[in-house]
């Protein structure tokens, strides 16, 4: 056999493929609804209230007195 020289295959523009552009726009998409529904697009109850009434029933607690001596907090300008 005759010694060739290189084969060279021609991919299209600069070299790339079209796979580049699919996987941004998968991507972008995903982001999309990504960003949509942690900003609260998706409402998720078909219409419902916008408000909810949340009730918490905190427990009576009683603190003790405590005797505390008086401190006393003056300066000297230092």
């Amino acid at each position: 056999m005759s010694d060739r020289g290189p084969t060279v295959i021609n991919t299209g523009r600069g070299g790339g493929g079209g796979g580049g552009w699919a996987v941004a726009l998968v991507l972008a998409v995903v982001v999309i609804i990504g960003g949509v529904w942690l900003l609260g697009g998706f409402n998720g109850g078909g219409g419902g209230a916008d408000d909810v009434n949340v009730t918490i029933d905190t427990p009576d607690v009683d603190v003790p007195d405590v005797d505390v001596p008086d401190v006393d907090v003056t300066t000297d300008g230092d």
